[in-house]
């Protein structure tokens, strides 16, 4: 059924052969979900395709639009119905939004996936791909597994919601996501169903979705260990229950790439894992690091095999195709990599040795314990989370963070590889029951310039499991392991491999009310490296990257531009300033005439003394303008801490014009919300 809908943004220069159309899927309790489906022309009950669905909340009339155009389209040239699908409450589909991953969202699913299934036009076989958001309900629907999901493809997703989204790492806050993913889809929810879309009652839905709407924050604050809240829609909890089969890939510059070696080793159905050099971005988009590749047609090849049962291959391929960068020089920004493909034929490797080193042999004699109590500004030069391809997303030179850090140095005489990940075991006594340890593993040029290849983070209190809370006895040693997040990494001769430990790492870890002191001891503390031993041309190749025509935006540039990363020291009062713009998209105009507007900016502030001065500040102000109608809203989130409790406030104003320009605006909706939530173990 279509009711009449016209899809709006979309390019005119269709591939030959391909119609697109908007329809509303219905769930089962009248809620419909707007849809828009990319088919063969020929598409019917004598012609039936399979369907590739992508699920989130991202808003296919306008935000993701230009991404979309990309592949769906080229996939319906290929003989599929590929369908873009907003989630409950988002874009200008009916309902409510609740939460991330909920059981209402996952439920819809199901009922989109047996949907869609049912069309006459439809083979009853379904594929779901996705790049983050998108990647991770795919992930989750196939641990559900509805009868006629029978491949995936994950990108740039994770299995574990707890320790590997943009909650927490190693059992501690991850403040600079946890506050700034919060606020930013705190603001991306408060956005209006499109009037052409919902039609004349477009304001009052925004009233209603506005006054429905909450800052998920404190919601995610309140669960600071693993439980059943995190639980729901990690597959890490159960990987026997996925039927579909995975192709899960990741990039070395994206957060969540270990759950691609995690899924490669222990998913029974299918699975094959790549790893390029790639951030948080489809691999074939062209955007740094390169080397895009042809992951379109990659993909492809992957839904041919299982959705229509031609043989292609993809059986025959490693299981895990890795890319190894080579040590380039500490920059924010690299268009391209060098380096090569490898292919394991499974996961964990055979080719993989386990090279451990004590940190005492890596610090050139010297005796005795090491002292760790690290400045607060500890982490400024961590580089972006989650790194888009932006000028300064990824980390600069290391060497003012080495210097806050306690350093252990091993001089590389003979070239080698790693592949996966590096485990450090760190031996300590600490002067207080709380504790967070950040370990970094950085290439030291001969020259000094230290480029960070992997980190981890261990909240101590979690040192014996993520869904417990085990406080360290003050004075009693104690082992701390920390897991570090996969790398693949060329070390050369000459160079040193440095292990640096700190005690703190803001914005990314939010600090422990107090300030403890570790005593390492290097002598029972030790590096395992995971040693790549095959050094042979794998002969993995990719074609290049094959799109469709994208559609036609204009960007605006901003009058008066800021910088994208700032890092400033107030000497006076020792307080350090992180301002960041987050480089989603910016403002840009439509082929349909619409005008969207995006303004973001992060702050975050720490004195070095004292961990209870750490602050995160977002702001947003997002504004669509078309002929007769306008939307408008500002939102702030504020996040703070003293040693008991985090300290939230919230707010959205929202303003709408409902007419041509020179209709009065009005203001649809003005909302605060002050929350405490007490620290228990974060």
């Amino acid at each position: 059924m279509t009711d009449g809908l016209t899809a709006i943004g979309v390019p005119t220069g269709l591939p030959e052969g391909v119609t697109v159309r908007d329809e509303w899927i219905p769930m089962p309790d009248g809620v419909r979900l707007h849809t828009r489906i990319w088919a063969p022309a020929d598409a019917s009950a004598d012609a039936r395709v399979p369907v590739l669905l992508e699920y989130l909340p991202y808003r296919l009339d306008d935000w993701t639009a230009p991404r979309d155009s990309e592949r769906h389209p080229w996939y319906a040239a290929h003989g599929y119905a590929s369908v873009r699908v907003d989630i409950r409450g988002t874009g200008s589909s009916d309902g409510f939004f609740d939460d991330e991953y909920s059981e209402q969202e996952l439920r819809d699913g199901e009922a989109v996936i047996a949907w869609l299934a049912a069309q006459e036009w439809s083979t009853g076989a379904v594929g779901m791909f996705g790049i983050s958001w998108g990647g991770f309900n795919a992930l989750q629907l196939a641990a559900r597994a509805p009868a006629a999901l029978k491949a995936i493809v994950t990108v740039c997703s994770t299995d574990d919601r707890y320790d590997n989204d943009v909650h927490y790492v190693g059992g501690a806050v991850l403040g600079i996501d946890m506050a700034a993913w919060g606020a930013t889809m705190f603001a991306f929810n408060s956005r209006p169903p499109r009037p052409e879309v919902v039609g004349s009652s477009w304001v009052a839905r925004w009233k209603e979705r506005l006054d429905a709407n909450r800052p998920m924050t404190p919601v995610w604050l309140s669960h600071q260990a693993r439980d059943d809240y995190w639980r729901h829609g990690s597959a890490a909890e159960d990987y026997g229950k996925i039927g579909a089969a995975v192709l899960a890939v990741g990039g070395w510059a994206d957060p969540y790439r270990d759950a691609v070696l995690r899924l490669v080793e222990h998913v029974d159905a299918p699975v094959k894992g790549i790893v390029g050099p790639w951030s948080h971005q489809y691999p074939d988009r062209g955007l740094a690091p390169g080397p895009s590749i042809g992951f379109l047609q990659e993909t492809l090849r992957w839904w041919d095999r299982w959705l229509k049962g031609v043989d292609t291959g993809v059986e025959a391929d490693p299981a895990l195709r890795a890319w190894i960068n080579d040590p380039e020089p500490p920059a924010t920004y690299h268009a391209s990599r060098t380096g090569r493909w490898v292919g394991a034929t499974s996961w964990p490797s055979t080719a993989t040795e386990a090279v451990s080193h004590t940190l005492d042999t890596l610090r050139g004699g010297r005796d005795g314990d090491v002292v760790v109590s690290s400045p607060q500004e500890t982490g400024t030069d961590a580089g972006r989370f989650f790194p888009f391809g932006n000028a300064t997303d990824l980390p600069p030179d290391q060497r003012a963070e080495d210097g806050r850090s306690a350093c252990f140095d091993l001089l590389v005489d003979e070239s080698f590889d790693l592949l996966g990940n590096v485990l450090v075991d760190l031996a300590v006594t600490s002067d207080l029951p709380r504790a967070t340890v950040t370990v970094r593993l950085c290439d030291v040029a001969p020259d000094g310039s230290s480029t960070l290849v992997t980190r981890g983070v261990l909240n101590a209190a979690r040192r014996h499991g993520m869904d417990r809370t085990d406080p360290l006895e003050p004075g009693a040693p104690t082992v701390l392991p920390v897991r570090l997040v996969s790398t693949g990494h060329r070390f050369v001769a000459g160079h040193r491999l440095r292990v640096a430990v700190s005690t703190s790492y803001w914005p990314w870890v939010w600090p422990h009310g107090t300030v403890a002191t570790l005593v390492l001891d290097p002598s029972e503390s030790s590096v395992t490296l995971p040693v790549w031993t095959r050094s042979d041309d794998d002969d993995i190749r990719f074609e290049e990257p094959e799109r469709s025509t994208p559609l036609a935006i204009t960007r605006v540039e901003p009058s008066d531009p800021l910088p994208q990363r700032t890092v400033t020291h107030d000497v006076e009062t020792r307080t350090w300033t992180l301002d960041v713009d987050p480089g989603y998209g910016g403002g840009r105009v439509y082929p349909d005439g619409l005008v969207f507007s995006e303004d973001a900016r992060e702050t975050y502030r720490i004195r070095s003394d004292d961990p209870t001065s750490a602050t995160a500040d977002s702001r947003w102000a997002i504004g669509l303008t078309h002929t007769d109608w306008a939307a408008r809203l500002e939102t702030t989130s504020h996040v703070a801490a003293d040693a008991e409790s985090f300290h939230l406030v919230n707010t959205v104003r929202a303003w709408a014009r409902d007419g041509a320009a020179g209709t009065e605006e009005q203001l649809v909706a003005e909302h605060t919300f002050r929350d405490e939530v007490p620290r228990t173990s974060a």
